[in-house]
């Protein structure tokens, strides 16, 4: 659609993100996080999607691999060629701007004793 906010015009770039585009088909059905999170779990027949994951999603923490794409597809009743390009956008988008070295994975941050966040831990 051209000309809506967040919305695809041409430019990969400018393409949704797949959170705005998870939260936009969710809220068009009326149903929460809790009741997205029900429906996939019945429909892929495991307990592990939470009202929290999708949250994650949906704020652009997590995107959902390509089995979890598949099912939101299924349930949220959209075409799977809608939802990869918003999620492909969305990782694109969380990619570090410079290059890192090769097998090295940035540490996790961990809160000190005074609640501070630092890349350290600790241990005597």
């Amino acid at each position: 659609m051209r000309g809506m906010p967040g919305r695809a015009d041409g430019d990969p770039a400018d393409t949704e993100t797949f959170g705005a585009l998870l939260t936009r088909l969710r809220l068009a059905r009326g149903w929460s996080q809790l009741r997205l999170a029900e429906m996939l779990c019945a429909a892929a027949g495991v307990p592990t999607i939470t009202r929290h994951e999708v949250s994650r999603w949906e704020r652009g923490e997590r995107t959902p691999g390509p089995p979890w794409l598949a099912w939101l597809a299924f349930v949220l009743q959209a075409p799977l060629d809608e939802l990869e390009p918003a999620a492909a956008n969305s990782r694109r988008r969380r990619v570090p701007d410079g290059p890192q070295p090769p097998g090295e994975r940035p540490r996790p941050l961990r809160r000190g004793a005074q609640g501070v966040v630092t890349d350290r831990i600790h241990r005597t």
